[in-house]
């Protein structure tokens, strides 16, 4: 079932708001509940209703906990096929189900699963797909999704619409949009699907999964993140940085500069080509404030800088700012926070 790019559609045969939610090992991804949050917003005003669309099997008591999110309905797709992600499977089912109940909107994760499914499902159901958006806003005068992301290279940002097609189709980075706010009390209802799913259908298929046995990294949801810059001189810089990291139980970030360098995993990149981040607080160290890096982790409740370069660009965003060598003011702030656990006991 496949819907041609260029067939006419009326487009009033179309309505609400479908989030696709991801699940990951049986758990529901972080990313779902963001974009609940952004996709309740903007039904504000509107008759649309909010929709959850997940695959998977065998996951039924984490389908249910979404109903706490405020969704009017959630659409589980059911099938032992569905059980481990694979792009021919999670496309042909999810894709299927648009072309039947006609979403006005499908807001999808800029994960690595959304970002593999997303483009495919534009493609079978013959729609355009605006890739890391950043701001969603529906327009007042004729009800269009104003669909807005950074461009060349982070200088420009643009607002594209899609005018005569449908579903309007975005990608939201993980840790841009606010989560909904989980509540007392489930209002809205499970629906579960039974797709037209074969096992021929699904041409590459997981034959094992082996744990990459590197710690993991959860910049998403850090509440506290130290971030180093070029500024940090070299790979042995990061030893101040992940030793400050840890006595403030917080995570490891790192500008792009970093990882280009080799100096770090590309996992603990902030920024325009890394992950978003909107933790309490991030300490940028030795980093300039370079736009790209600056749309990664702008919306933290806390900036603190730190930079031998009085004019850098990041001191013009930072809440608070330290002029000064890092290698003094680190073991400095560690002291001053030995101080406060040592006075808190």
């Amino acid at each position: 079932m496949r819907r041609k790019v260029n067939q006419a559609i009326n487009l009033s045969d179309y309505k609400d708001i479908w989030v696709i939610g991801e699940q990951r090992e049986g758990k529901i991804h972080p990313v779902t509940t963001e974009l609940i949050g952004e996709a309740k917003k903007l039904v504000e005003g509107t008759a649309n209703q909010v929709m959850v669309v997940i695959a998977g099997h065998n996951i039924e008591a984490e389908v249910e906990k979404l109903l706490y999110y405020g969704v009017d309905k959630v659409y589980y797709i059911n099938s032992p096929l569905l059980e481990t992600f694979s792009t021919d499977g999670y496309s042909k089912a999810i894709a299927e189900l648009i072309l039947e109940k006609k979403p006005e909107i499908v807001l999808v994760g800029a994960t690595s699963i959304g970002r593999d499914i997303g483009p495919r499902l534009a493609a079978k159901i013959g729609t355009g797909l605006v890739a890391d958006c950043t701001k969603l806003e529906i327009d007042p005068s004729d009800g269009k999704l104003l669909q807005t992301r950074p461009a060349f290279g982070g200088n420009l940002m643009a607002t594209i619409i899609c005018p005569i097609n449908r579903p309007q189709m975005a990608t939201v980075r993980p840790g841009v949009m606010k989560k909904a706010v989980h509540e007392a009390n489930a209002v809205g209802v499970v629906e579960k699907i039974s797709p037209t799913l074969k096992d021929e259908d699904i041409v590459a298929k997981v034959v094992e999964m082996i744990p990459s046995g590197k710690k993991r990294i959860n910049l998403t949801d850090a509440k506290i993140i130290v971030s180093g810059g070029r500024g940090i001189k070299g790979p042995e810089g990061f030893d101040l940085i992940k030793a400050l990291a840890d006595k403030l139980g917080g995570e490891v970030g790192s500008s792009r500069a970093c990882v280009d360098c080799g100096w770090i995993d590309h996992m603990h990149q902030v920024g325009q080509t890394g992950t978003t981040v909107r933790p309490v607080v991030y300490i940028a160290c030795g980093i300039s404030g370079a736009i790209q890096h600056l749309a990664g982790m702008s919306d933290s409740d806390y900036i603190i800088a730190i930079n031998t370069d009085p004019e850098a660009p990041i001191f013009k965003v930072c809440d608070y700012g330290i002029v000064g060598d890092l290698k003094e003011v680190i073991p400095a702030m560690m002291e001053e926070v030995d101080k406060l656990k040592a006075f808190e006991l």
